[in-house]
């Protein structure tokens, strides 16, 4: 089997999931216990959180654990955006879900939102940000890197802006932290979100990046974990993994990025070779690895399905439901073609994948193309 979908989710890293094995059979102590058995979990959690902080330029006490990067984003807007608050927030017309449909339930409770256009490689110009935003805006919400289509957005730039009408900024950085450099200081943001499992860490859990100063309403109400904004007992063993495994992609970065990168040619130039009519979607700053495609007069769900018999695992920019093919809000915001917009594929290089695999993923495409 070749995996090429890594922007769905990644192999879990082997030195991470031995880093959590001690504390699923040995040191499964709560944190919150004042006994010297808990000691170890304390410090453990302790160590993570600053090792978290130290690979995208934050402080310890500003990392906040979550159960993934759905929560996270849940809790920016959720925490930052209350009922009654008739302040405007601005958001992307290519964001996750994760984002789009929390900002559909708080419209719903009477708070306005407005959602930016994007050029044809799916970045938020600055000059349009700049004529939408007011000093009536209270919360700007941008992903840094696009799941899709993997364009990375010029965060600095528009967190700038925000800041000069008073508002927040709030970035999803699920597909961007542990593949491109993070720094928070740099970016400027108020809040980032990541998830664990984008980066050879474990499923279910993730972190919420809150500047200092930042007033924020809690996620759960209960205990006192997590500076008594986040309630619940800490899943100590997911949080070390994921600690360790972003280590271990920001310490091979550059590496791997240059191994990617050269997969990206090898891919693109193999259909070259073989003539085939594509348009590829994004911009040439993008997360290394990720390749989206857009095929004229071809079937996206159809493609990923004849792959997956080749043993190919890739995703589609296509949602498809029992009746119809629906082309996802980035390929529409981007503005494909109709011809090519139902052909729409992502190939997703990782950290695990070797070079020959680009070819052969490129190879078998061109044969289920040309059949």
């Amino acid at each position: 089997m070749i995996y090429a979908d890594n922007a769905a989710t990644t192999r879990l890293d082997t030195d991470a999931f031995e880093a959590m094995r001690p504390f699923l059979l040995e040191e499964y102590a709560n944190a919150s216990q004042p006994y010297s058995f808990s000691r170890n979990v304390k410090m453990a959690l302790r160590d993570a959180r600053s090792t978290i902080a130290s690979c995208i330029g934050a402080l310890a006490e500003e990392i906040y654990f979550t159960s993934g990067g759905t929560e996270s984003d849940n809790w920016a807007i959720k925490g930052l955006m209350r009922p009654g608050d008739m302040r405007l927030m601005i958001t992307s017309q290519i964001e996750h879900h994760a984002v789009l449909n929390v900002c559909l339930s708080i419209e719903r409770l009477g708070i306005p939102v407005r959602r930016l256009p994007v050029n044809q490689e799916g970045i938020v110009e600055s000059e349009a940000f700049q004529t939408s935003i007011s000093d009536q805006t209270k919360l700007v919400s941008v992903m840094l890197a696009n799941n899709e289509i993997g364009t990375v957005e010029p965060i600095s730039a528009l967190a700038e802006i925000a800041h000069q009408h008073g508002a927040l900024f709030h970035t999803d950085a699920v597909q961007a932290v542990g593949h491109i450099p993070v720094d928070v200081k740099a970016l400027g943001v108020d809040l980032l979100s990541a998830s664990g499992h984008k980066f050879n860490g474990p499923k279910g859990v993730g972190f919420l990046y809150i500047k200092k100063g930042t007033e924020i309403q809690p996620y759960a109400n209960g205990g006192g974990q997590e500076s008594g904004i986040r309630a619940g007992t800490e899943n100590i063993a997911s949080i070390v993994a994921m600690a360790c495994a972003l280590r271990k992609n920001c310490d091979r970065m550059i590496t791997v990025s240059e191994r990617l990168s050269r997969m990206e040619h090898i891919f693109i130039h193999t259909l070259n070779q073989a003539g085939i009519d594509y348009i590829r979607n994004g911009a040439d700053n993008h997360i290394p690895g990720n390749i989206n495609i857009s095929i004229r007069d071809a079937n996206g769900e159809s493609l990923l399905h004849r792959l997956d018999l080749k043993g190919i695992c890739i995703s589609t920019g296509s949602a498809c439901d029992s009746v119809n093919t629906k082309v996802s809000h980035v390929i529409q915001a981007i503005g494909i073609p109709k011809e090519y917009a139902q052909g729409t594929i992502r190939i997703s290089f990782g950290a695990d994948n070797i070079e020959t695999d680009a070819s052969e993923v490129a190879t078998a495409l061109i044969e289920i193309l040309r059949k």
